[in-house]
């Protein structure tokens, strides 16, 4: 078999047959290090991919084939060329007969827009229902999804609507052709008949992970597959895919395409990180006090392992004259829209919050993250996958961003070692006792 060209190589150890069909795979040459290249390997369903077509990879949006009033809703966003990951995910996901995707792509590197486009790029305008059905693990995120799909779609009749807590009441009906939510509230409208499914060619998973290893989402997710009709196109996308959730994937989505970064690739390059000696909890919140003047200017995010902290702290911080916001999971669905868009906006400039929000939530001017507490799994174990989504939240589309890790206790000295080992990054050492010192090495970055 003759191979494609010099673009591309052919990687044929280990190849998987699935439904009788071999998997080929292909990898981006090795990355330019002086630009930050991604290796960008991909998983095909079948050989029959053309490298000679002009969708094989796509460079340019105008190559994709899409109608002018998307192309210019995504030029309006100031999107000017696919990302990497874009290049070759959109041919896949817009050919034709549709296949499933499953996506593992950085934060900060288009996961969303790739998302969004494949849905309006699947629907049929003629037809007044929903068609695609995105879900999203929270609250935030679903808006966030749904800014965008109005946005790319703004110059479009087509009609998308937000269906979470407190937005479909009984009675009513979602009848637009793109459904954005979170799986509790989408499994429920449906259930109530407020929301047809008999049409939906699209069927969406935002930060599948979280998503399918979570019992209740994960139950919910795979129970509202179930509902459909038809048999739609599945895209599961997301940062990071443990191997136990990434054959759960391939059993929801079964012969799909792949696309994924390697293991190295995953640590994003424009983020510098760091952690500082805390001798005591006290000694950790005076840290983050000290702080606050970096941390206020861009924007930043303090990550806390329980809502009980996320609160303490911001009351502590606001009787100090520090403006702050703390957003958790167990307040209500007003308090926490109200407090994201002031956040947006830039009303205050330190968000101090749960892992609620630490999935796929893009601000822009975001760059220094805290981790106060570490994530940990059920087991009190590091959880890798949480803490590369909280970084994550900085350094958007390669810009620069800074982490910290609040280091108190020789507990959290040997958790900080195996992020080091697990992502093979050192993590640079601030001392505390020179503030000048400190305020010199991250302002030199921010």
């Amino acid at each position: 078999m003759s191979g494609p060209s010099n673009n591309f190589e052919w990687i044929f150890d280990d190849i998987p047959i699935i439904n009788g069909t071999q998997i080929s795979v292909i990898a981006y040459e090795p990355p330019d290090e002086k630009k930050g290249d991604l290796v960008v390997q991909v998983k095909l369903a079948d050989l029959q991919a053309d490298p000679n077509s002009p969708l094989y990879s796509a460079k340019t949006f105008e190559q994709l084939g899409l109608s002018p009033e998307l192309l210019k809703g995504l030029y309006a966003m100031s999107f000017t060329k696919p990302s990497k990951i874009q290049e070759r995910a959109f041919p896949l996901l817009i050919s034709d007969p549709p296949k499933n995707m499953i996506g593992q792509s950085q934060s900060g590197t288009g996961k969303t827009a790739t998302i969004v486009l494949t849905m309006l790029t699947r629907l049929n305008l003629s037809v007044k229902a929903p068609q695609a059905i995105c879900l999203a693990p929270s609250r935030e995120l679903a808006r966030q999804i749904i800014d965008v799909v109005q946005d790319m779609s703004k110059f479009t009749y087509i009609t998308s609507e937000l269906v979470v807590k407190n937005t479909l009441p009984y009675g009513k009906y979602a009848q637009s052709q793109i459904i954005v939510g979170t799986p509790g509230k989408i499994t429920d409208v449906i259930k109530r008949k407020q929301l047809s499914v008999n049409d939906v060619k699209v069927f969406v998973l935002d930060e599948a992970d979280n998503m399918l290893d979570r019992d209740c989402l994960g139950d919910q997710s795979v129970r509202i597959r179930n509902m459909l009709t038809k048999d739609p196109q599945i895209v599961l996308f997301s940062a990071t895919f443990p191997e136990h959730v990434r054959k759960f994937a391939a059993r929801l989505a079964p012969n799909a395409n792949e696309i994924s970064l390697k293991r190295e690739e995953l640590s994003v390059k424009a983020i510098k990180q760091f952690y500082m000696d805390c001798n005591s909890e006290e000694h950790k919140y005076e840290t983050l006090c000290n702080i606050y003047d970096l941390l206020t200017v861009s924007q930043s995010i303090v990550f806390c392992k329980r809502r009980g902290s996320a609160d303490k702290i911001a009351q502590l911080m606001k009787s100090q004259g520090h403006l702050v916001g703390s957003l958790h999971g167990t307040m209500s669905s007003e308090e926490r829209d109200h407090l994201m868009d002031d956040f947006r906006r830039g009303i205050f400039k330190v968000l101090i919050s749960t892992n609620v929000l630490s999935r796929g939530i893009d601000i822009s001017l975001v760059s220094l993250v805290v981790n106060y507490d570490l994530p940990l799994d059920v087991l009190d174990q590091v959880d890798f996958e949480a803490y590369l989504h909280r970084i994550g939240r900085t350094g958007r589309f390669g810009r620069t961003g800074v982490s910290i890790i609040l280091v108190d206790s020789k507990n959290t000295w040997r958790q900080m070692r195996q992020i080091e080992r697990h992502f093979c990054k050192e993590i640079e050492h601030v001392p505390t006792e020179d503030w000048q010192q400190v305020e010199k090495i991250f302002k030199g970055i921010i």
